[in-house]
């Protein structure tokens, strides 16, 4: 069994786009979404119908879940783009828009599959919290953290690739050469953002579960990030540095 997970999408429909096709070449068997499917993007619609579609499971965002409920923690950019989002999603007809608010409250927060634990946030808050590079050398953080991991825990939210280790450590995508082999040493793999990495490389970021292999397989994908950037620079509600991270990569 090989599973493409993807997450932190928000709303960039050419950096899914561009990972799906990616996918197609890599002989999967099914798609794992890991949350925030929308927010900061210009495409919610889009990239929410395309998930609810193709993926097999899907698990609530922050995002996701302040497009239904009141955000909270948001700073003001994110929550104008949320408050935006929450409006577009109400376009089309009654029974497009039921079914995706429909989709989107069944979320489960979190989902175990054997040993393996898939969340958004943390294996502690399965949502919200979140998980950098630097907390990995938080001792107390890390061990209450894996103390909730079964074996391995697949999350997302920070938009930053790679693995965590009980050591403590952070093994980031250049030191793993873009895979990693799972032991039986407990792991957290963040699998990074495919519509807005935060590692200053702008290609989208995905990765490959793959089963048989006992390995992951993280994936960068070049896409046409300008024709993003312009479509949220002609978006008043949508800040013009929500494109201009895209370029950059952070």
């Amino acid at each position: 069994m090989r599973q493409a997970l993807v997450s932190d999408i928000h709303g960039n429909i050419e950096a899914l786009n561009a990972v799906m096709a990616d996918i197609a070449q890599q002989s999967v068997d099914e798609l794992i979404c890991l949350g925030d499917i929308v927010g900061y993007g210009p495409n919610p619609i889009e990239c929410l119908e395309l998930i609810m579609k193709k993926a097999k499971l899907t698990i609530l965002g922050n995002h996701d879940q302040a497009s239904v409920f009141d955000p909270s923690g948001f700073n003001p950019i994110a929550m104008k783009a949320i408050l935006w989002t929450r409006n577009e999603l109400e376009k089309g007809s009654r029974r497009a828009v039921d079914q995706r608010w429909d989709f989107i409250n069944e979320l489960p927060k979190q989902h175990q599959m054997d040993k393996m634990l898939f969340v958004h946030g943390s294996p502690n808050d399965a949502t919200n919290e979140y998980v950098f590079p630097e907390h990995a050398y938080d001792k107390t953080k890390m061990d209450r953290l894996f103390a909730k991991v079964p074996l391995y825990c697949f999350q997302g939210h920070t938009h930053i690739a790679g693995v965590f280790t009980p050591d403590p450590l952070f093994i980031d995508l250049e030191e793993c050469d873009y895979s990693f082999s799972l032991s039986r040493e407990k792991l957290m793999i963040n699998i990074g953002s495919v519509g807005q990495p935060r590692d200053e490389d702008p290609r989208a970021c995905y990765t490959i579960l793959d089963h048989a292999a006992k390995k992951v397989f993280f994936r960068r994908v070049a896409y046409d990030f300008e024709a993003t950037i312009a479509k949220i620079y002609k978006i008043p509600e949508l800040d013009n540095q929500l494109g201009d991270r895209l370029r950059a990569g952070k």
